[in-house]
């Protein structure tokens, strides 16, 4: 069974060779005061430039193309060259001419963890000798926000700022107060301030001084888990008792807004995300000390594309592997599957776990009662080296699901319809407690609510443990599980609490550009919406349940006489072992198998990998192409430049390859039975 261990030294190396801290880690940030131009993004949407472009996601900021390394030499040249590739092609050269004061509306930076973003950006402003300052307004993505201030990237969320600003002005910034000044309107803002612990490691070198200062007391320490008792826990949501378990200094407070040591049970990678932070991972440890800890990669995103830069950036994951030893299942080879998918089947998940990934969707993980979180390569690189991370306890708010699931409807409906009603705002960076009154949601439900956490904007989603989540374990012949079973609090506070009744909740379809610009699948089949592409799976929707639900909607569409998919009609299953299981006959299906009854209306199916969900590989749009996927995210140019995605449940995915356009089962005539359809 998966448990933390205390750091393992590498042959030869002893607690007193580890160098201690010098004065260069102890650096302080330089207080000369920022100058420079506002550089603007409007909305284009809403003419005269009346209003700054809101929910800027970071598929926009470096787009999937770009965020590759092919070397640990080179990291950033690729990042650098894309920023803002398509939203601002002369991004570039207007910061190198002096705009250095990047000014966008709400919700800036939302979305993946790539950290090729902020360091991107700040390489861009640093190439010329200049420093960049990121200002928006409220709801900055959490992310990106902890990368920016582990890289010493400015950053200022100051609404007002935001509102006043105009094109050409001169504005000033003084790292050490963090005021922001418009010296052309004479204007000053105070910007939404950090946590204590959040403004030291800015203000002294960021994350690879503060791993630095501390690699050697990390590995002289060995971790220690320690639950609430009852009375402690009764005031605590599931996310909150967990970071109390697992607090690295035991008498630290856990306070809302405050920032403490975290230690992980798993700090999962992709080929994409790997090799920044093997980088820190170097620079804090000197690179062979220690064995990485917790450490574990998936090659999942940039491993079926046939290009040589991709190659590169895979191998350099590869090679970290080889030289720490880190093999299977911690190390997933090409088509061994997706990391949500596949680290939880091979045992490395369990509830009552922290999990820091460097992957947004690693919220998944909070189906199975973790709490599952998306960070940067850096934040990953530090927890390596340290076996801990940097966390700042985030509000609370608690979804509980009750009422009875409706016709159709399953785990995707369920979170469309909820980032549907939350609207622009989403979850505002909170943690959410996801209770399951009637406990009638599978994990395979679970899993996609908790993964689109991410498209939500909150820090995490969790459900707590209970029968459902130990029934899933003993079918996977796990009986013990290594952390006692908990629950939220009685008096746990939520700064939002909310009723989502399923008696509500229809099956949905998002339009572009965003996952809460859902509508009720019936409504849109009366627009007939046709489709170039009709694509099931991905970290969402890539479960063995998920892909049998589709195959039970195309098996009893068969029987009434749709047995051809009228447009391309592709499927990733969500790991290898998927992959196999789905060409075993199934008695659902009377001794068919799923990959069968895909087969036979003309499905293919795919190796596992996320490709196609950010734009990669052959599956991926190209312009004026539009597909009905189960993925996770529609935004623009995500599955492809120029392309638009549409999001759906894989029953409605499956309906609508039958139809010919966008519907749910109902259109082909079918009838809901629980008996025959559930899962």
């Amino acid at each position: 069974m998966h448990r933390i261990q205390p750091a393992r030294l590498k042959p030869g190396v002893t607690l007193d060779t580890i160098a201690p801290p010098t004065s260069a880690d102890r650096m302080q940030q330089s207080s000369a005061i920022v100058r420079g131009k506002a550089l603007i993004f409007w909305d284009l949407k809403i003419p005269g430039k009346k209003k700054k472009l809101d929910a800027i996601d970071t598929d926009q900021i470096t787009p999937s193309a770009d965020c590759v390394s092919e070397s640990l030499e080179t990291l950033d040249e690729r990042w650098k060259a894309g920023a803002f590739r398509y939203l601002m092609p002369g991004f570039r050269a207007r910061v190198h001419r002096g705009e250095t004061f990047v000014i966008a509306g709400d919700r800036f930076a939302i979305g993946s963890s790539r950290e090729m973003s902020p360091a991107g950006l700040k390489a861009i402003a640093e190439e010329v000798g200049l420093q960049m300052v990121i200002v928006c307004g409220h709801n900055m993505g959490d992310i990106f926000r902890r990368n920016a201030l582990n890289l010493g990237l400015h950053v200022v969320q100051s609404p007002d700022a935001v509102a006043d600003a105009r094109d050409g002005d001169e504005l000033t910034f003084d790292p050490v107060s963090r005021r922001l000044t418009n010296e052309t309107q004479r204007k000053t803002y105070d910007p939404a301030p950090l946590s204590a612990k959040e403004d030291e490691i800015r203000r002294t070198g960021g994350i690879f001084a503060a791993g630095r200062r501390e690699f050697k007391s990390s590995v002289e320490t060995t971790p220690r888990i320690e639950w609430p008792d009852e009375a402690v826990a009764r005031g605590m949501t599931s996310t909150e008792q967990i970071v109390w378990a697992h607090r690295v200094d035991k008498d630290a407070r856990l306070e809302r807004g405050s920032t403490l040591r975290v230690y992980a049970d798993l700090l999962p990678a992709s080929d994409g995300t790997a090799p920044f932070a093997i980088h820190t991972f170097n620079q804090i440890t000197g690179g062979n000390t220690i064995d990485p800890r917790q450490a574990a990669i998936a090659n999942d995103h940039f491993v079926f594309t046939n290009k040589e830069d991709d190659d590169k950036q895979t191998g350099i994951g590869r090679e970290f592997a080889r030289r720490h030893d880190i093999g299977k299942p911690y190390y997933a080879t090409p088509g061994d599957g997706i990391f949500h998918f596949y680290f939880p089947e091979q045992g490395l998940v369990y509830p009552g776990q922290f999990i820091p990934g460097a992957d947004s969707h690693s919220r998944a993980y909070g189906a199975y009662g973790a709490v599952g979180m998306g960070v940067g390569s850096t934040t990953l690189g530090f927890g390596w080296a340290t076996g801990y991370i940097y966390f700042t306890v985030p509000k609370a708010r608690r979804v509980v699901i009750s009422g009875a699931l409706q016709s159709w409807v399953s785990g995707k409906d369920i979170v469309l319809e909820l980032l549907r009603r939350w609207g622009a705002q989403q979850s505002q960076g909170m943690s959410v407690e996801l209770v399951d009154a009637n406990k009638q949601l599978p994990i395979a439900y679970r899993n996609t609510i908790a993964n689109m956490m991410a498209e939500a904007e909150a820090l995490n989603g969790i459900f707590a443990p209970d029968e459902i989540t130990e029934a899933w374990y003993r079918s996977k012949g796990i009986e013990m599980l290594p952390y006692p079973r908990f629950a939220p609090g009685e008096d746990a506070v939520y700064e939002i609490d909310e009723t989502l009744d399923l008696s509500d909740v229809m099956p949905m379809i998002a339009k572009p550009f965003s996952p809460g610009n859902a509508f009720p699948a019936g409504d849109v089949a009366r627009e007939h919406l046709t489709f170039d592409k009709a694509m099931i799976g991905s970290c969402t929707n890539g479960s063995y349940d998920d892909l049998l639900t589709a195959a039970l909607v195309i098996r009893a569409a068969r029987k009434r006489g749709a047995d051809r998919a009228a447009t391309p009609f592709v499927i990733f299953p969500g790991s290898g072992g998927v992959a196999r299981q789905i060409e075993r006959p199934d008695r659902r299906l009377d001794g068919e198998s799923v990959a069968g009854v895909f087969r036979s209306v003309g499905g293919e199916i795919r190796q596992s990998w996320c490709g196609p969900c950010f734009g990669q590989g052959p599956d991926a749009l190209q312009k004026g192409q539009r597909a009905i996927t189960s993925f996770n995210r529609n935004w623009q140019n995500r599955m492809g430049i120029g392309g638009e995605g549409f999001l759906a449940s894989p029953a409605v995915v499956a309906a609508s390859a039958l139809v010919g356009y966008m519907a749910p089962p109902d259109e082909l005539g079918l009838t809901w039975d629980p008996e025959e359809f559930g899962v």
